[in-house]
């Protein structure tokens, strides 16, 4: 498989990353993007002979800038022989949660992005929030000049690409930094004895240049930290990749990045990075050894790095009048907090940095709830609804108004159509594992009319009725009018797409019920409780007497589809992250469900249903789009809950699944979520694979 993707290397908060690994100009220094920058980027070494210059494979060579001032033949002749790439077959790579190493001849660049948890904005010190929300990640280069008998020369740099900004050398930096920069928002600085800031046109210019008051050449977009190795020595130089954005950065509401509290300016960001790299590197390896669980196979290390390292370069830690304010983005949609990515990355979130959860729930209720009413398909009916949640707080740092997202539209049954139900159950399970893990009672007792009113609204999607209630959705919000309701699965077909009905939501529903019956009865409030248990056994029964006798339950209950779907058993989790063992169990109060559930997994993951021809998962026998965060969840459950191990669980999915996200169409976008047949076609440079984060609590 090749070594060349693209990842992100991601400071926390900051929504931004440098990109690199893909061949050629595709990544660079990325802020609040949706995808790479597509800057050259470069990494290399002189020669040992002093006649050439490599580099890491990161850039394009052409567009020669100086013919833009002087268009005379002399300007545009090719540049200067002397950069060209190492030799394929001399690059290595060694790729972690933490770490990023590539290797060629004599040359060692490792990229360091620490992974800690996010400290709470209300209690954590100052300094510990300085050193975690600062907007850098670094990089280490060691050239191996033991050999030599002469100074080499190593670079590191990018020209400015996608922006307005100018390149400039940083000359507000206190020495013994150096620095080059695009404009006041990224910027490379090092402290190295003996390194020079340099500017150009192009690499080939700046590396021959010998008049050093040339390497202030301003109209130049290439910038180059320069160093020196001694003959017969082996010398390591430390870089700081730094981002910054001062002042408001949203609309909508005027809110301001976290970090600018303790930065004021990127030289205040170079500076302290480098100051703190022996921190920032000893963060990184201890976040390579946290995710390198000993019973991971290398197929699961691999996605699961590639899916955290995709998961910060997505976060903003926002100030909004003087309160935090955590924000994921939606990879490339750049969606704020989409509720339906914020549950599956709950589980990361919990054992990373709960408050992040906490602070998502309390703004989803304080903003983001409103009161519908509901109505059966086809029929001219309004009855009682009640509470739920947005898709979605905004987009691009556009913070939406209150009670509504920039997804959702009326009158629709397809994309873009409301998730009502769907985020209503989002925050009910969320809510009762923050609370279970955290034991957080204070939040919990605010918090328990929300869950009443919660529970209500769900009972009233159930049927107006309550002698005729099966435990499952059937009702849709008013505010889809004469359309429907839709899943988080928007873009595939009925089987997935819609929401009423269907056996992924139904599941859903089952363990929210079966959540708040244990929070109720925890709190005194046993006729909720019983009330709770009560709709549970009845989506249980629901759910287990569609079971046909070919082993399988049609994807949309009691309606015209027959499709398979693998997320059926996809709300199981919630019980078991929750710990109600008894739940699960096929001895249990639900285990016709568990039984169910278990036959119809064993059923549908079979080649021409629900495998590809390469073992790869797919998500519904009616469609070829797949989601790998949801796959990922799945194979959890199927293996921890429902102890279903086979090499279809297991490493042969796993080494299908790492073999989708390395073919040559996926490189570009890092890691993705939706395959179609193997290629990602949405949801590129995406946060949602930390789903993955599950696998670290199984046991064989």
């Amino acid at each position: 498989m090749t070594l060349f993707f693209n990842a992100f290397h991601a400071p926390i908060g900051a929504h931004a990353s440098f990109t690199l690994g893909c061949r050629g100009r595709k990544g660079g220094l990325g802020l609040e993007m949706g995808g790479p920058a597509q800057e050259n980027v470069y990494i290399g070494l002189e020669s040992a002979d002093g006649t050439a210059f490599e580099a890491l494979p990161f850039f394009e060579p052409g567009g020669f800038m100086s013919s833009r001032y002087d268009h005379s033949a002399e300007s545009q002749k090719p540049a200067r022989a002397g950069l060209q790439e190492f030799a394929a077959e001399s690059i290595s790579r060694r790729f972690a949660a933490g770490t990023d190493c590539w290797q060629a001849g004599d040359l060692t660049c490792t990229l360091f992005s620490h992974g800690q948890a996010a400290p709470c904005p209300e209690t954590a010190p100052i300094e510990q929030q300085k050193q975690v929300y600062c907007p850098a990640v670094t990089a280490e280069l060691t050239i191996d000049n033991r050999q030599g008998q002469r100074t080499r020369r190593a670079f590191i740099g990018y020209t400015a690409g996608n922006s307005m900004d100018s390149m400039h050398l940083m000359e507000q930096l206190p020495a013994p930094y150096c620095g080059i920069a695009k404009g006041n928002s990224t910027a490379m600085v090092t402290h190295a004895a003996g390194a020079i800031a340099t500017q150009g046109f192009c690499p080939e210019d700046i590396l021959t240049e010998d008049i050093p008051a040339n390497h202030h050449f301003g109209l130049g977009d290439t910038g180059l930290l320069i160093f020196e190795a001694p003959a017969r020595e082996q010398c390591t130089f430390q870089v700081a990749i730094c981002f910054y954005r001062g002042g408001i950065v949203t609309s909508g509401e005027a809110t301001s990045y976290w970090y600018t509290r303790f930065f004021e300016s990127l030289e205040q960001v170079g500076v302290y990075t480098l100051d703190a790299f022996a921190d920032n590197k000893k963060a990184a390896l201890e976040t390579d050894e946290r995710f390198e669980a000993s019973h991971l196979n290398d197929h699961q290390r691999f996605q699961l790095a590639h899916a955290i390292r995709s998961y910060y370069g997505s976060t903003q830690l926002l100030d909004w009048d003087g309160k935090a304010f955590w924000v994921v983005n939606e990879g490339e949609y750049r969606m704020m907090n989409t509720f339906d990515l914020t549950v599956d990355q709950l589980f990361f979130e919990m054992k990373q940095n709960p408050w992040t959860v906490r602070n998502e729930l309390d703004m989803f209720v304080n903003r983001y709830s409103y009161t519908d009413t509901v109505h059966f398909p086809g029929e001219d009916n309004e009855h009682a609804g009640g509470i739920s949640f947005t898709h979605d707080m905004g987009r691009c740092n556009h913070i939406s108004r209150p009670r509504y997202s920039t997804y959702e539209l009326f009158n629709l049954s397809g994309c873009f159509s409301h998730m009502t139900h769907e985020q209503l159950v989002n925050w009910v399970l969320c809510a009762s594992v923050y609370v279970k893990q955290t034991q957080d009672q204070e939040w919990l007792q605010a918090n328990l009319p929300v869950c009443a009113k919660c529970m209500s609204s769900m009972l009233n999607r159930d049927h107006p009725d309550p002698d005729q209630r099966n435990g499952v959705m059937s009702l849709d919000s008013s505010r889809t009018m004469s359309g429907s309701e839709i899943t988080t699965y928007d873009s595939l077909d009925q089987s997935l797409g819609q929401s009423r009905n269907n056996v992924y939501m139904a599941v859903k529903c089952w363990a929210s019920y079966v959540a708040m019956a244990e929070l109720f009865q925890e709190n005194q409030r046993s006729e909720e409780s019983q009330t709770c248990l009560q709709q549970a056994q009845r989506a249980a029964s629901t759910i287990s007497s569609h079971l046909d006798q070919d082993g399988f339950i049609p994807a949309i209950l009691g309606e015209d589809c027959n499709a398979k779907i693998i997320p059926a058993i996809e709300g199981l989790v919630f019980p078991a992250v929750l710990g109600q063992r008894e739940a699960l169990a096929e001895d249990g109060p639900y285990g016709n469900l568990i039984k169910a559930l278990k036959t119809h997994l064993t059923s549908i993951l079979k080649p021409g249903i629900c495998l590809f021809p390469d073992n790869g998962w797919k998500l519904s026998s009616s469609a070829d789009n797949s989601w790998l965060s949801k796959i990922y969840l799945c194979q959890y459950v199927a293996r921890q809950i429902l102890g279903i191990r086979t090499p279809q669980t297991g490493e042969l999915a796993d080494q299908a699944h790492r073999r989708w996200l390395l073919k040559e169409e996926n490189l570009f976008f890092a890691w993705s979520d939706q395959m179609v047949s193997g290629v990602a076609r949405g949801s590129k440079y995406y946060p949602r694979g930390v789903t993955s984060i599950l696998w670290l609590d199984e046991t064989s």
